[in-house]
């Protein structure tokens, strides 16, 4: 099985904790070139030192604050006028949580920029490079929501929704040139965002926190949360020349808790 990433540049975003930093470090250890993109500056150098460089790798990192649509299509035109990307990783913190009746309108335009609109401008830049090597691979982090939605989730379930389809439809029209368009869909994984999520819904109940996750862990058969490196695991995978005729999916990673096919 061919993994082997030497000679591509991936950019990966949401690069300095859980999925994104897991994802980064997998990608350089296969052997690519790797550019960080988040907003905390400190934490980018973090992450960069703990990247591999067997291969001769050169990784570096932007700062870029994805609340702010302007911003991140600033410095994508920066990153590409330098590189040419290979892989793309589209990775962000999701909306807050609550139910959907209660949200305000400008919750689901924010979550919609933050995600959709930063994702759309992402893939237009680096595309043109992804054409000419003919080799080109997006891959979306998103939800298991797009399957299933999630309770107290609501804005979260309606955007990840929205990126699916988007997802889908992109990968339809740059299959014919070789470049691949899949998301990857974690269940529950041990991150700041679960850590998060269990904290707020064991405050509302009166639960632990650790009861929370408990039970979290119980609606997977295999019966506890993932690690941040198994979801990452799948989009080294997905990035590979091994998946070359995986296009336009939603792949979960989840241990198997998402009830429908």
């Amino acid at each position: 099985m061919n993994l082997d990433l030497k000679g591509k540049t991936a950019l990966v975003c949401g690069s300095t904790q859980g999925i994104g930093k897991a994802s980064a470090i997998e990608l350089a250890q296969l052997g690519a070139s790797v550019i960080l993109l988040a907003r905390n500056e400190n934490k980018l150098k973090e992450v960069q030192s703990e990247l591999a460089i067997e291969n001769s790798q050169v990784h570096e990192y932007y700062v870029a604050d994805f609340s702010n649509t302007t911003n991140v299509k600033e410095v994508i035109q920066t990153i590409v006028s330098k590189h040419d990307i290979h892989i793309l990783v589209n990775n962000t913190g999701g909306p807050a949580g609550g139910p959907i009746i209660a949200a305000e309108g400008e919750a689901f335009i924010n979550a919609f920029n933050q995600h959709l609109i930063n994702n759309q401008q992402l893939v237009q830049a680096v595309i043109p490079a992804m054409k000419a090597a003919k080799y080109g691979r997006v891959i979306n982090i998103i939800s298991t929501s797009v399957k299933a939605p999630l309770n107290g989730l609501g804005v979260s379930n309606t955007i990840r929704g929205a990126v699916a389809s988007w997802s889908k439809t992109m990968a339809n029209e740059l299959g014919q040139f070789g470049i691949t368009v899949n998301n990857v869909l974690p269940g529950a994984t041990m991150t700041a965002r679960l850590d998060s999520i269990a904290e707020n819904k064991a405050n509302k109940t009166g639960s632990t926190k650790e009861e929370v996750l408990k039970q979290m862990a119980s609606a997977a058969p295999a019966q506890r949360v993932g690690q941040a490196e198994e979801i990452a695991n799948a989009v080294a995978f997905l990035a590979s020349p091994a998946a070359g005729y995986i296009n336009g999916v939603n792949l979960p990673v989840d241990g198997g808790r998402t009830p429908c096919l």
